[in-house]
């Protein structure tokens, strides 16, 4: 346990210069170091930033969706302060990905936004979070009905997730087949290694992020605990 604790209290040290080397990498990668894209142009840059940010976007609402179980199970509001922390850097990274994908469709598609299956389910996952993020804001904090009732909100709605991630495979769409498969990768190798790059500066820009709002999260909790504490004493 306490080997487990040291390694947690290093997260303000190795996080931060790990993130910012990786941002950096990512940035010189996409605009330095990848090749033009023959069809598409300078505008396929955005891939590197766009695909990382939807995979960042998986994984926050995934840590959500297990936090939102462990807030059923354990009656711990400590996960749902991680509940609410991963869930506001999936909203943000939702944005992102939004706001990449229709930037990097008007020049290919002619136009910045179609309804299609991902498109739409994207955008439903963005709006079902920013929900959950306003109910939760507008209610006490520590409340434990409220969260619980939350987290059942949260559960159900990341089935959107593999709903979008199946999406272009149940449908035809605008939106483009996965680009990267084991077997048979439809990128050259430069484009697939700053891709990596990215993904890997991203992950760890939404990790930290993660960790940054859960612990804002669990401060305000710990506040409205002694507050409480505090009132009970004069009440007395």
């Amino acid at each position: 346990m306490r080997t487990a604790n040291r390694v947690y209290g290093l997260r303000w040290v190795l996080l931060p210069p790990l993130t910012g080397m990786g941002i950096l990498a990512m940035l010189v990668g996409a605009v330095v170091a990848a090749p033009t894209e023959l069809v598409e142009g300078d505008v396929q840059r955005l891939m590197y930033i766009h695909v990382p940010s939807a995979q960042a976007m998986y994984l926050a609402f995934g840590i959500v969706f297990v936090a939102s179980i462990m807030v059923l199970w354990k009656r711990d509001m400590r996960w749902d302060a991680v509940a609410r922390g991963a869930a506001s850097v999936g909203v943000l990274f939702t944005a992102f990905a939004l706001v990449t994908g229709s930037l990097w469709g008007k020049p290919i598609w002619g136009v910045y936004w179609q309804w299609d299956a991902r498109l739409t389910s994207t955008l439903v996952l963005f709006l079902v979070y920013a929900a959950y993020l306003l109910a939760r804001a507008v209610s006490d904090p520590g409340d434990e009905q409220a969260a619980r009732y939350s987290a059942v909100y949260a559960i159900v709605g990341f089935l959107d997730v593999p709903f979008i991630v199946m999406s272009v495979r149940w449908w035809r769409t605008l939106h483009p087949q996965p680009i990267v498969s084991r077997l048979d990768p439809q990128l050259p190798g430069s484009m697939l290694a700053v891709l990596g790059i990215s993904t890997l500066a991203i992950f760890l820009l939404a990790l930290w992020l993660i960790l940054l709002r859960t612990d804002t999260e669990r401060l305000g909790q710990r506040l409205l605990g002694l507050r409480a504490a505090v009132d009970r004493r004069e009440e007395a």
